[in-house]
């Protein structure tokens, strides 16, 4: 007798983290296919799983998860660095939230088949981390890689940089189980990680001064106050829309144009001073901006090399530290794969950002391209052109453009409109589409937009251009 497994499904979806929950989730909604979930943790919710006790969204709850069951509870924060703002989950919270989904809806539609605790080898076949036994899946549709993205987290990660035995270093999943107060901290990274180190360390009391932070480049931020989706913050979702057209619009040079977004409030800075190379579409309040200026240890000396018992060697140069003090590994890319690929190939799909900040939304818009356009390879990737995630500080730039590309073409669609205003992580649509014809504020705002996006897409492919 052999020890194979055969199965059957419609889909194989590789990967139940948020990705590939948002892309079930719609297949399950608008298709009467068999699906097969296949991952490697023992639950659903992909890095959520191995997370930092302390992490939360970076953006509103209300985008999160899968289209069919709010993630929100619809409250804004009272207390906080967050506050007057719609709430953000904790880890905690959104793992609950991926494994209810499962076993509340995809498990009883009786559609569904999961797997996890398995490892994927390809071709339909995948493997039990736990007894050995091997699955193989007969696919009459597709699969679909929802690992492509490949989240990484501190946990899981490993420095690229020397460590000497003799020193305390840890990733920051590690920082709550410190019993004893340290010299000092060394927090290594000045992406949304490290500034959640930052942020957890004095909301704790941590005295500012006994924080180092290494930065080898300074970040555009997002105000989170112009991510809100609901219609008290409009002028401010809005209007940062039509701010950063009419910006654009009005740049003389890319230069000219980062000084515009500044001034608009599209983006903003922790130091004023320094002049930021990076761009990850991290998003941030104006309290929690205030708190890390408090930091005024901030080094930049280009990447650690390596971490000496008495001093921390970068490229550019050296500083002191001792074994006294907690080194604390914040380096970690939270997107490894920048290489774009066509989403639609043949019986594979590979989602990835076709919305710039929303992988989930994105995930899910092409799940319902996948169950309700003809099946044909190029008029699929035309709908959805990968929006390219952002590294450096131009990519802005290039993820803007493609953005707006495919927001107009999803607009011409009459059946894609509809379904756009009736998903709620699209988060805008809806909001737009109910403006009354006499709010005149909303109007004015709306009307901004309209005679600035056609400018602004013009001088975005003159820069485009600039950039090579």
């Amino acid at each position: 007798m052999s020890d194979q497994l055969m199965l059957e499904a419609d889909y194989l979806i590789v990967g139940s983290g948020a990705v590939g929950m948002a892309f079930a989730d719609v297949l399950i909604e608008e298709t009467d296919a068999s699906v097969i979930i296949v991952d490697k943790y023992h639950k659903p919710g992909g890095h959520w799983n191995v997370a930092y006790p302390f992490v939360r969204l970076h953006q509103p709850s209300a985008f999160y998860g899968v289209s069919s069951v709010e993630l929100s509870k619809g409250l804004k924060d009272e207390v906080g660095l967050n506050k007057g703002l719609s709430d953000l989950a904790s880890g905690a919270e959104v793992s609950a939230y991926f494994d209810g989904v499962m076993r509340h809806r995809f498990l009883p539609s009786g559609r569904v088949q999961y797997f996890p605790m398995c490892d994927y080898q390809g071709h339909g076949l995948f493997v039990s981390m736990l007894t050995g036994r091997q699955h193989q899946v007969s696919i009459s549709k597709k699969t679909i890689d929802a690992t492509y993205l490949n989240t990484t987290v501190p946990s899981t990660h490993t420095p690229n940089f020397g460590i000497s035995p003799d020193v305390r270093f840890m990733p920051l999943n590690e920082l709550p189980t410190i019993d004893s107060p340290p010299a000092g901290f060394v927090i290594i990274g000045g992406g949304k990680t490290g500034i959640d180190a930052c942020l957890w360390l004095l909301e704790n009391h941590v005295d500012p001064d006994l924080i180092t932070w290494i930065k080898s480049r300074d970040a555009w931020l997002l105000d989170r106050q112009n991510t809100q989706p609901t219609e008290a913050f409009f002028k401010y979702t809005m209007g940062a829309q039509a701010a950063q057209y009419e910006a654009l619009a009005k740049a003389r040079s890319i230069t000219d144009l980062f000084d515009n977004l500044e001034s608009s409030g599209v983006l903003v800075r922790l130091d004023t001073g320094v002049r930021p190379k990076m761009f990850h579409g991290a998003t941030i309040s104006q309290q929690e901006l205030a708190e890390l200026r408090k930091i005024k240890r901030v080094i930049r000396k280009g990447r650690v090399k390596s971490i000496e018992a008495d001093k921390i060697i970068m490229d550019q140069g050296t500083i002191a530290t001792s074994i006294g003090h907690v080194h604390v590994d914040c380096s970690a890319s939270a997107i490894t794969n920048l290489e774009i690929k066509p989403i639609f190939q043949g019986n594979l799909i590979t989602p990835q950002t076709v919305r710039s900040y929303q992988p989930v939304f994105s995930a899910a818009l092409i799940a319902h391209v996948e169950a309700v356009y003809q099946d044909d390879d190029k008029i699929k990737n035309q709908i959805c052109q990968v929006v390219p995630l952002p590294n450096h500080d131009t990519d802005w730039i290039k993820m803007l453009a493609i953005f707006m590309t495919n927001q107009y073409n999803w607009n011409q669609d009459k059946g894609l409109r509809k379904w756009l205003k009736g998903n709620r992580l699209d988060g805008f649509s809806k909001m737009v589409s109910q403006v009354p014809k006499d709010d005149q504020e909303k109007q004015d705002i709306l009307l901004r937009i309209r005679n600035s996006v056609m400018p602004a897409m013009m001088k975005l492919q003159q820069f485009i251009a600039e950039l090579g």
